[in-house]
């Protein structure tokens, strides 16, 4: 891998991991069309993870040290918002599918499902899913109380972003929506459930860098998680400031066109 391969995927994580656009989908179509070598893959993958989980943690910086202080007040038995308590135990329990699953399935999903064809295709399902989302969302645009209900069903539609040319972000929000929530309230959701699921990624791709021998570019992959935090910032606050007003419309069309051209070259080449 070289330093302008680095900032190239680091810049690709930035923007797909919070975009409902699929964050390993893109990797995988990147890698393939520009001939990246796999050989960094491990250790560029735990460094990315991290850099976005970090820029996540760092946006929400003042929600998560309301819900730290919260904590700390439950634990003391003083008075709390129920409210924040709530989401601290919705981010436990939405937190629960997508752990168990990537544990036990991510290192098949990495051996044997990382083609191009198949993130054309999941690409395409994931748009058909949206255009549901937004369709019931748009006949019956209700507003439900929070559950935990809703955190860990919204869990459940994360973990089926395992599969790459899912979107992780699209999923849960679309998720959120269909469950009661608004767009811009799912959003934010989706946003704080990213953090223990990317630092979980992060810290298992590191783990299993440690059995790892080979020589690993780190220059270039330390530019790349550099810039895959950057850009990550960016796009947190333009997306969360775009669900207010818009709908995912131009996400489902770039996922169609995407998938269309992807199964294009690859049935016709």
């Amino acid at each position: 891998m070289t330093t302008w391969d680095g900032i190239l995927l680091g810049i690709v994580q930035g923007i797909t991991e919070f975009l409902p656009i699929s964050s390993s989908g893109h990797l995988v179509l990147v890698r393939e069309f520009f001939a990246i070598s796999p050989v960094d893959a491990i250790a560029f993958d735990a460094v990315v993870h991290l850099a976005t989980a970090i820029a996540v943690i760092l946006y929400f910086g003042k929600d998560l040290w309301g819900l730290v202080q919260t904590l700390l007040r439950y634990m003391g038995r003083m008075p709390v918002d129920m409210k924040n308590v709530r989401l601290m135990q919705g981010l436990l329990l939405g937190t629960i599918p997508a752990g168990l699953l990537g544990f036990f399935l991510e290192d098949i999903v990495s051996t044997y499902l990382q083609t191009a064809i198949l993130v054309a295709l999941l690409l395409f399902a994931s748009a058909l899913f949206f255009i549901f989302g937004e369709w019931r969302y748009f006949k019956e645009p209700r507003q439900r109380e929070f559950t935990l209900r809703t955190a860990f069903l919204i869990g459940c539609f994360q973990a089926v972003a395992l599969l790459p040319g899912v979107s992780r972000s699209g999923m849960t929000i679309v998720g959120g929506m269909l469950l009661g929530m608004t767009r811009h309230e799912s959003a934010r959701f989706s946003f704080l459930l990213a953090i223990p699921i990317t630092l979980g990624a992060g810290a298992k791709k590191s783990i299993d860098l440690l059995g790892n021998t080979s020589q690993v570019e780190w220059g270039a992959i330390i530019v790349g998680g550099i810039f895959a935090f950057v850009v990550a910032l960016i796009v947190i606050h333009y997306f969360l400031e775009f669900v207010r007003k818009h709908t995912l419309a131009p996400f489902i069309w770039y996922s169609v066109i995407l998938s269309g051209v992807v199964g294009y070259f690859y049935f016709v080449s």
